[in-house]
């Protein structure tokens, strides 16, 4: 170990920060999960708080019960607002960045929301900027909630097509999980999982219970249940090799699911 370190660090002080002996001997360097015990789950916007206190109560709580085995970051998805406000926004020829930053504001809005409804448990919403607080609201009450948008605002990277931001809320979520070496990466939709179609408007489409992410992409899929730059990152993680997507709008699922059981697809790394 100490040898490895001393190596490099001599490669850092002498080398480019893209050199492949360096990067080789930085991949070697001892892992370190901040957060091995906890994990994300990402209540969509779209498909769960925009359907209102039908969807979301029964969520909330489910969430509160959970919080007693499990520590929980909860992040927000944006939703159809978003959708709304990048129509305009696209419209009015804005780029990525700006588009960014109001997919964000939603975002934000359904965490400030969602970090109400849990107040009274001691579960409150944390800015991106207050993420460092994570680990104590963790000890103290087993759950905080934020924003899955992640904070690129003007910096994101252009889309290769179109000005719609690339990393949205699923992608912002996984890096939460990711960074922190958390144990489970939970994606909390609509729908029981992946299909092979829109199970909204094909009626034959058929279930897939597990797949990995080359399998996806093969079968024409990277751009279904998940953004498809969260699979990019998916395949590239160190820590969180498969994510999983539920149906929230089933009781249960998000407990069973807490506890490690196969309740939706798994989408794995490889």
């Amino acid at each position: 170990m100490t040898n490895t370190t001393a190596g490099l660090e001599e490669l850092l002080m002498q080398r480019s920060l893209t050199d492949p002996e360096l990067l080789e001997a930085a991949s070697k360097a001892s892992a370190f999960r901040i957060l091995p015990d906890a994990a994300v789950i990402k209540i969509g916007g779209q498909s769960v708080i925009d359907r209102g206190r039908a969807a979301v109560y029964p969520l909330v709580e489910e969430i509160i019960a959970a919080r007693n085995a499990h520590k929980l970051l909860i992040g927000t998805g944006a939703g159809t607002r978003a959708r709304h406000l990048y129509s305009i926004a696209a419209g009015l020829n804005l780029p990525a960045g700006v588009l960014s930053q109001l997919g964000d504001s939603v975002a934000n809005q359904n965490a400030a929301m969602l970090g109400q409804l849990l107040a009274q448990y001691g579960i409150s919403q944390v800015s991106s900027a207050g993420l460092s607080a994570v680990p104590l609201f963790l000890a103290e009450v087993n759950g905080v909630v934020f924003s899955g948008m992640p904070p690129y605002s003007i910096w994101t990277r252009p889309a290769a097509e179109g000005v719609i931001p690339p990393y949205r809320t699923d992608a912002g979520c996984f890096l939460v999980a990711e960074q922190f070496g958390c144990k489970a990466m939970i994606y909390v939709k609509d729908e029981n999982g992946l299909y092979t179609a829109n199970p909204k408007t094909t009626k034959d489409a058929k279930f897939i219970p597990k797949i990995s992410v080359d399998e996806m992409k093969a079968q024409g899929l990277h751009d279904s249940i998940l953004e498809f730059p969260m699979l990019d990152l998916l395949k590239s993680a160190h820590y969180v090799r498969e994510v999983q997507v539920i149906n929230g709008l089933v009781p249960g699922n998000l407990t069973r699911a807490l506890a490690g059981e196969h309740v939706g697809t798994l989408i794995t790394a490889s």
